[in-house]
């Protein structure tokens, strides 16, 4: 995995990724996670920053420990992490992203455009 250069620490990088994963549905409910040391061996980290990450993930209710088991995500998590960004996205994010539309005279109709064209070009519905 490779991380950004940002002030966003190591850990909340990971909880970003694996809630991708799940919003992209490498990870459906019930699934199996690595181990804390298989993905930090993936991931090239220590495993206590992968167990912070986990921790964080099973505070936000994503994922849960079966003690002697692992951690798998839980029933409803892609709509936990999809509530999540989406809060946060219109908490933080949208006022800059309009900001800038405005800036750069990018019209509702252009935005339209361009998304619509994005989707096609990405595949997505």
């Amino acid at each position: 995995m490779v991380f950004a250069e940002n002030n966003k620490a190591i850990y909340l990088q990971i909880v970003d990724k694996i809630g991708d994963d799940v919003l992209a549905g490498n990870y459906p409910e019930e699934c199996r996670l690595p181990s804390v040391r298989e993905y930090a061996s993936a991931v090239e980290v220590n495993a206590n920053t992968v167990m912070r990450a986990y921790d964080a993930l099973a505070s936000q209710g994503v994922i849960y420990n079966r003690r002697g088991v692992g951690y798998f995500t839980a029933p409803g998590a892609r709509e936990k992490v999809l509530q999540q960004r989406r809060e946060y996205f219109f908490n933080n994010e949208i006022g800059r992203f309009f900001r800038q539309l405005q800036l750069l005279d990018v019209s509702a109709d252009n935005l339209v455009e361009m998304y619509n064209e994005y989707c096609f070009k990405n595949q997505i519905k």
